[in-house]
């Protein structure tokens, strides 16, 4: 039998298919199912004997496999028909004749094969009713859920398939037109042989080709009719051509139609699996799986050189080049923001891609799904990107290294990793940083230098390529282009704007530009209008590269076009990338922890592993339980220490501004008159103020003194810097209640109006407050008169200090005013202009100029002392005053209005002591409890607070052993699934 091979009954079967097997319109070779690729390939010419033919059912495709469609090549014969004899085609046509017989009978008796093997088996298998709760209850509520008559419709009807057998009735035809042959004489036989020679030929296998025929005299002589058999010759040619892509064309609508009912079918088991048909967890898919383990890779930082080289897809171009146009075509959203000639992508953003029965968005920090199928949502995810890439960019910035991590879902959407880097520019303009060129530079650079990231290189077709700056960069990352796929946008812009259409070819070949790449692709994104729809984009890109003449003419391959084929293309290297790279990246990490456990070990072998938030936690406990120790403070303690913090604070402006300005009056009416009015001025104005202010220090003492008595015991110091930012801020945000005022005012007024000394103990207190008062002025007083005057004789002869000249100036002036004090002891507060003149002149007789101005400041302070010694002796005078004092001083000489006035001073700050106890306790204490818990919680949701606050290389090291731990763990799982998933 003849041994034609795959080749020649392709070619005999397209010339004996009938024309109703196809409809005769133009599909697009792009949308060319790989079924239907396949069965081209297989019976398509094949010029290398050693090359197996191909295996459509066996045969995994990828859209990185070149199948272009060639005409088959006819073979000239260069030396001419030989003559044969007639019995070689006798046999040859009896062999032929057999063909049918063999293809009948194989068919009948492997069809009563297969039925008794089946029976056999039918018989051998148990029977599995008892055996049905075995199964899930699930698989029955899928088959209820699923339409299997629907899905059995969808496949070819029996009809249909045996359409795609030969033609027995075409076939018999052939074999009568090879029996005519052999009645036909020599002249036809030998003509009859060159036809079949022809197809035979085809074949490509040296061993079927018939034997050259040497051309007849008749032939020879008769060239015209030698040249009109060529032309038919070709004719049929095409014609089994255009029958075959018929086939083909056939074979793709109804795998078309297989495709989309298998992919309705896949939505509704999804979104039932969505729904919870069965009470399982769903488990998250391997893409999202490892893009968690990028995302914790993205925050980390080592110190043990255990670098982030895990693969993910990087898109780098010009800018304008369309990098986020194909970005968006993969993703099959408009999800990006969109500008005309300026810079949109400010920062790197990471979108990982996968399958899912909505198509939604959703970013990594945010629970808020975005429902991409409608523009009010896509018009929201714009913007929120927009704001996250504005708000990373630093101030004076233009561009920023934070990623924006986002995860997109949808049917038929290939998984993936990708990167969208801002575009690589040649010129920094106006309104950009200085060093935004060499940012974006460096940005690009780290990205590309990882060994197994997949470089996505983007190139503008509409302009020059000599402009190209991106694929010198490229080319630097990735010599070899091992990992780079080049992807040429703006297919039709170029075509209608260069003049070579070969410029397109050389460019996708790798011949144009220096760089090497694993895959060319050419990629249309639209006419350029921002509000062109997805499908819109695909259906322009569809029929441009339809009628394209790169295509039609060969300069492109089918499998070179459109970003459903580069889709197809990524996502393949990246899983190929993943499998190759993950476990060896997983080593890696396993190292680095046993590094840092062992660090750890040496240097904080009693101490827990304790990260950043967890030590926040602990430091947030200790600080609350700082602040609850303020109630605990006994009333009697927050009384006196506001007392006497008060009195500090109002001492000077009491004996300043009302005891001796009224001590000066002449009568104890005037003085107690002048006394009620200054006291009623103060108490309006400045002492509610001044009591409030002494109150909140107070407060703020309390706390830092508690925080500082707790640190004592056994406390980290680690906390310092965040118990104190905490109390400042705390403090900071505290206002007192401002009602409050009102209420002291009105207390304070009251307490100062009552001068009834009760009791011999209330006025024995008020002489030792008063007597304690003058004794520190009077102390206060002498240090300032000694500190003007300089050292006396004893301190120079001991200590060997000399006076300076105006100290010399002061105490000479010093003695002169002592002179003049004890001639007149009752002298009043200030010199008369005389007094100045005859103080001077005596100065200036003993050789000293003075300055009028001086001797009234040394007037002033000598004065004074001598007004507090004559209270102080007037004081212990009063103590047994309180007699007369209860007889209003009536028939007595004696007059002690000033104890009553530091009596009622007294009583004033012990109220007011009270009131601001209370106010404390009652409600202050509290507020700033619920302040320091605030400022906590702020402080626990701003990393780079925690950062700040929290430092250490325990605590770094901390952190570094958590985040190494998590990803090896994450990688284990991810390598896991992916074994599974083989």
């Amino acid at each position: 039998m003849l041994r034609a091979g795959s080749v020649v009954t392709c070619i005999a079967c397209k010339n004996l298919l009938p024309s109703r097997m196809g409809v005769k319109f133009r599909v697009p070779l792009q949308k060319l199912h790989p079924f239907s690729r396949a069965i081209h390939h297989r019976f398509s010419a094949n010029n290398n004997p050693q090359r197996p033919p191909h295996c459509s059912a066996a045969r995994h495709y990828t859209s990185l496999s070149r199948l272009p469609m060639r005409p088959p090549k006819s073979r000239s014969g260069g030396h001419g028909y030989q003559q044969h004899r007639t019995f070689w085609v006798a046999r040859l046509a009896a062999r032929l004749l057999k063909l049918r017989y063999i293809v009948l009978g194989s068919a009948v008796g492997g069809g009563y094969t297969a039925k008794k093997t089946y029976d056999e088996w039918k018989d051998m298998l148990p029977d599995m009713s008892q055996y049905t709760w075995i199964v899930p209850d699930f698989i029955w509520e899928l088959s209820e859920n699923i339409d299997l008559d629907k899905l059995a419709r969808a496949l070819p009807e029996l009809e249909e398939i045996a359409k795609l057998l030969p033609d027995m009735e075409k076939i018999g035809e052939n074999f009568t037109f090879l029996k005519s042959l052999l009645s036909s004489g020599l002249g036809s036989e030998v003509n009859g042989s060159s036809g079949l020679r022809l197809l035979l030929e085809t074949t490509g296998d040296s061993s079927l080709r018939a034997p050259d025929i040497p051309p007849t005299s008749a032939s020879m002589s008769d060239s015209s009719d030698k040249q009109f058999k060529k032309s038919s010759d070709k004719e049929r040619i095409d014609q089994l051509q255009d029958e075959l892509l018929r086939t083909q064309m056939k074979y793709q609508r109804m795998l078309e139609r297989l495709e989309k009912e298998n992919k309705e079918l896949r939505k509704v088991v999804l979104q039932k699996d969505d729904k919870g048909i069965h009470q399982r967890k769903v488990k998250k898919s391997l893409i999202d799986m490892y893009s968690e383990v990028l995302d914790i890779l993205s925050d980390y930082d080592s110190n043990y050189n255990t670098q982030d080289h895990l693969p993910r897809v990087v898109v780098v171009g010009d800018q304008s080049s369309g990098k986020t146009s194909v970005l968006e075509m993969i993703a099959q959203a408009r999800i990006f923001p969109r500008g005309s000639g300026e810079m949109m992508t400010r920062s790197p953003v990471k979108v990982t891609l996968s399958e899912g029965p909505h198509h939604v968005a959703m970013f990594k920090d945010s629970t808020r799904e975005f429902d991409l199928g409608k523009e009010e949502d896509l018009a929201a995810l714009r913007h929120e990107i927009e704001l996250r890439m504005r708000k990373s960019v630093k101030e004076g910035q233009t561009v920023s290294p934070e990623t924006i991590s986002l995860s997109v879902k949808g049917p038929g959407i290939q998984r993936m990793v990708l990167v969208d880097l801002p575009g690589v520019i040649s010129t920094v303009t106006t309104g950009m940083a200085a060093d935004t060129k060499e940012t974006i530079f460096s940005m690009s650079k780290a990205y590309m230098q990882n060994p197994n990231a997949i470089i996505l290189c983007i190139q503008d077709g509409s302009v020059d390529a000599e402009r190209s700056i991106v694929t010198d960069l490229v080319s630097q990352m990735d010599p070899q282009g091992k990992r780079t796929i080049f992807v040429l946008t703006k297919v039709d812009l170029a075509e209608k704007n260069l003049a070579s259409p070969n410029r397109i070819q050389q460019i996708v070949e790798g011949k144009l530009f220096p760089m090497k790449a694993l895959g060319y692709f050419a990629v249309v994104t639209g006419k350029g209008s921002t509000n062109e729809s997805i499908d819109s984009i695909k259906d322009y890109e569809e029929d441009f590269f339809q009628n394209s003449r790169l295509l039609r003419d060969g300069m492109l391959k089918a499998h070179q076009v459109t970003t459903k084929n580069l889709s197809l293309a990524v996502s393949d290297c990246f899983w190929k990338m993943v499998r190759e790279s993950v476990e060896q990246q997983a080593d890696a990490f396993k190292a680095s922890r046993f590094n840092l456990e062992t660090e750890w070990k040496n240097n904080y072998p009693r101490l827990r592993e304790l990260d950043r938030n967890e030590l926040y936690e602990k430091a947030k406990n200790e600080i609350l339980d700082e602040v609850i120790s303020l109630s605990q403070v006994t009333p009697k303690h927050w009384e006196s220490i506001l007392q006497k913090k008060l009195w500090e604070r109002v001492s000077t402006h009491v004996i300043e501004n009302i005891y001796l300005p009224a001590a000066q009056t002449m009568n104890s009416g005037t003085f107690n008159t002048t006394v009620d009015i200054k006291l009623k001025q103060w108490t309006d104005k400045q002492l509610p103020h001044k009591a409030l202010e002494v109150a909140w220090e107070t407060l703020q003492e309390e706390f830092a003194r508690f925080m500082a008595e707790y640190k004592g015991k056994d406390q980290d110091d680690i906390f310092d810097k965040l118990k104190e930012a905490v109390k400042d801020e705390s403090i900071k945000r505290h206002k007192w209640n401002e009602r409050a005022m009102d209420s002291l005012r009105v207390i304070q007024h009251n307490a100062l109006e009552d001068r009834s000394i009760t009791d011999k103990p209330q006025w024995d207190a008020a002489i030792q407050f008063m007597e304690e008062t003058l004794q520190s002025r009077l102390k206060d007083t002498e240090s300032v008169i000694a500190d003007m005057v300089g050292p006396d004789w004893k301190q120079r002869w001991l200590s060997w200090k000399n006076r300076s000249p105006e100290q010399h100036i002061r105490n000479e002036t010093k003695n002169e005013l002592e002179r003049l004090l004890k001639l007149h002891e009752d002298h009043t507060a200030y010199l008369a202009n005389d007094e100045v003149t005859t103080v001077r002149k005596n100065l200036e007789g003993r050789g000293v100029e003075v300055d009028p101005v001086l001797i009234k400041d040394t007037w002033h302070q000598l004065y004074r002392r001598h007004f507090l010694q004559k209270a102080l002796s007037h004081c212990n005078l009063c103590r047994r005053g309180f007699y007369y004092y209860q007889r209003h001083f009536v028939d007595s000489e004696l007059e002690c209005n000033d104890v009553v006035l530091f009596w009622r001073i007294q009583r004033m700050l012990a109220i007011t002591g009270n009131t601001l106890r209370q106010q404390l306790t009652n409600t202050e204490v509290r507020r700033l409890e619920k302040n320091v818990k605030e400022v906590l919680e702020d402080f626990g949701e701003d990393n780079e607070k925690k950062v700040q606050l929290i430092t250490g290389r325990r605590v770094q090291l901390a952190e570094d052993l958590k985040k190494v731990r998590e990803i090896q763990e994450k990688l284990e799982a991810f390598i896991e699934a992916l074994h599974k998933e083989k």
